[in-house]
């Protein structure tokens, strides 16, 4: 019986979900402050990134996890790296709308990016994984990425290969048998610390008070930002830097609109697998029914049913398609998602709580546009997309 009461109770614990605008005033944009903004200040706008004690970085150390993470020998059609899903040319993401695995197959999630993936407080969609360390097993053995049935062939190759032998040996003090796969996703997480980017033009018009640094529109469209689009509320600024991330989980009516007659029995299926020792990240990339119930999947908690983690804004510009199922392709259907409250067109018979409690925002399409312009102000000065009048000069 308590299966037939699950959809009353999504309503009132996803309805309670939703929170409020944050009605707190921003600070000011700090006073102009006419230095050059150099390679060296890539960290602008960003805290320092935090370093685990158990896992210290050196040179020698992320140059081999920037080698392992390029080694598409640790797949089982030796096609796929981590790199093949988190590509520099795409921003250390892949363009596609879900990632493509071994010998073609799919999944049913984005590949997000791993630039400032440093700064998350949990990894994947639904905070499956900690850390860094964590998150870095895993795709090598899941059936539709590395395909891989466990570590053991990645380990032969770190203990056989002579870069490998030497590398490990210098860095870790360890060969042979004693090279486990802790220090293969240690070396692998070390290097993705390093990929870190800041140095927006809103970091330079916010924390640089560079009043230039942004056009009218950006500046009108960080007003919206702050004020009726309420975007901060989840995509948080701070009083020195910006994540534009609250780290937490929010359903906003992507996927979980199209599963809601099937809630009870999904949740009810998902629970008595995991219970038979089924893995979480297996049964939710390879069923995309199973994946909509996002974080539920992992804290089995009935109000976060379709609930996904708040992916940062920096250079989302470059990122597209959006969301966890790389549903929306540009940035203005993101806008036009949270306009209309979070339910489109073909959702529009759905219970409001199942779009997360989202409220309509009201906005004009000329706001929208201008919302969407003060996202590419967001994009790393390393990243930048060069306006037409820049690449002809």
């Amino acid at each position: 019986m308590r299966y037939v009461l699950l959809p009353t109770l999504v309503l009132i614990a996803l309805f309670i979900f939703y929170k409020e605008a944050n009605t707190n005033p921003l600070p000011e944009p700090a006073t102009a402050n006419p230095q050059s903004v150099t390679e060296e200040n890539n960290l602008l706008g960003l805290p320092p990134v935090p370093i685990p004690a158990n896992n210290p970085q050196t040179p020698a150390k992320i140059e081999l996890g920037n080698k392992l993470f390029h080694d598409k020998r640790f797949s089982v059609d030796g096609t796929v790296s981590c790199a093949k899903c988190h590509n520099e040319s795409h921003a250390f993401t892949d363009g596609l709308p879900v990632a493509v695995g071994h010998h073609g197959l799919t999944g049913t999630r984005n590949a997000p990016t791993v630039l400032n993936a440093a700064f998350n407080q949990t990894q994947f969609w639904d905070g499956r994984e900690p850390d860094l360390e964590g998150q870095s097993k895993q795709p090598p053995v899941n059936p539709v990425e590395g395909g891989l049935a466990n570590h053991e062939p990645i380990l032969e190759i770190t203990r056989t290969d002579p870069y490998y032998q030497t590398a490990f040996q210098s860095v870790f003090g360890v060969n042979g048998k004693e090279l486990t796969i802790d220090h293969v996703s240690k070396a692998i997480a070390s290097f993705e610390r390093t990929l870190v980017s800041g140095n927006s033009a809103f970091d330079r018009y916010y924390f640089k008070g560079q009043t230039n640094a942004m056009t009218a529109a950006q500046v009108r469209g960080f007003q919206l930002f702050i004020g009726q689009g309420r975007c901060v509320s989840c995509h948080t600024i701070e009083q020195d830097h910006a994540l534009f991330s609250d780290s937490r989980f929010h359903n906003i009516g992507i996927g979980i609109n199209q599963i809601q007659q099937d809630i009870p029995r999904l949740t009810k299926a998902f629970l008595e697998a995991k219970n038979k020792g089924g893995e979480v990240d297996v049964m939710v990339l390879t069923d995309k029914k199973s994946s909509e119930l996002g974080r539920f999947a992992v804290t089995n908690e009935l109000s976060q049913i379709g609930a996904f983690k708040t992916p940062t804004l920096r250079n989302v510009e470059l990122t597209a398609p959006y969301m966890h199922d790389g549903s929306l392709k540009t940035l203005k259907e993101v806008m036009v998602h949270y306009n209309n409250g979070g339910v489109s067109k073909a959702d529009e018979q759905v219970n409001d709580f199942l779009s997360g409690g989202i409220r309509p925002l009201n906005l004009t399409d000329p706001q929208l546009d201008d919302l969407v312009a003060f996202m590419k102000a967001l994009t790393s000065s390393k990243y930048a997309v060069p306006t037409p009048t820049q690449a002809a000069n």
